[in-house]
């Protein structure tokens, strides 16, 4: 896989870890009620939606450029598994092991992944590298891109570290987010923009494991 397909799955997985951690409420020790309460809410939201699909937007841009690059996909999820469509990568873990496919060098890579890559391919376990990472703060109401009524919540890292900020803007009756954004330190500025989200979508296991019956010309190669 070429290093900037690398890039591109990476950093879409980091936020499908991120969104993945807001939802389930478990990376952030808030200190205002307020912000408190609504991850709570967004936690249960999660816990009690069997399964999820989402269309989204990412955009990125670089502090002091004008131009930025953008790209859409779709997400389905259930507990820490996922599968991501995007227009660069197909991308399916199962919890354990995630298979990359890009249709343009037309292989699919193998992992496990370990050590620093956890936190930009397996959601599960980045929850456990952010766990009490952040202080969580209320920052008022707006109106999402979608036309809905949000709260804002931005999170600050305990420690320094690559990322300086996360906001959230969290659908105030639904209680699921409608956009995160990502700040790091380098000036890059990355938002994930829901457009549809959907629940009760409980996909069957297999779901999140490639299944090589339906590439069957495509070259596996196995990193593990």
């Amino acid at each position: 896989m070429r290093r900037e397909h690398k890039i591109r799955v990476w950093r879409c997985s980091a936020f499908v870890g991120l969104f993945l951690c807001f939802l389930l409420g478990l990376g952030v020790g808030a200190h205002a009620q307020n912000a408190n309460d609504i991850l709570r809410k967004a936690a249960a939201a999660y816990e009690n939606s069997n399964g999820i699909s989402a269309s989204f937007t990412m955009f990125t841009r670089s502090a002091g450029q004008n131009a930025g690059e953008s790209f859409e996909g779709t997400i389905q999820m259930k507990g820490d598994k996922f599968t991501l469509v995007t227009p660069e990568a197909l991308t399916w873990f199962n919890g354990t092991t995630q298979w990359t496919y890009v249709e343009r060098n037309d292989e699919v890579n193998v992992t496990n992944p370990t050590g620093e890559e956890l936190q930009f391919t397996n959601p599960a376990l980045l929850l456990n590298s952010y766990k009490k990472g952040f202080t969580a703060a209320y920052k008022g109401e707006s109106t999402a891109p979608n036309g809905k009524a949000t709260y804002d919540v931005e999170l600050t890292p305990k420690k320094k570290g690559d990322i300086v900020k996360v906001e959230l803007q969290i659908e105030k009756y639904s209680n699921f987010p409608a956009r995160i954004t990502v700040t790091s330190k380098n000036g890059v500025s990355s938002t994930i923009q829901i457009s549809q989200l959907k629940t009760g979508i409980n996909q069957p296991d297999r779901f999140f494991v490639f299944n090589e019956g339906d590439y069957p010309d495509v070259e596996v190669i196995d990193l593990r």
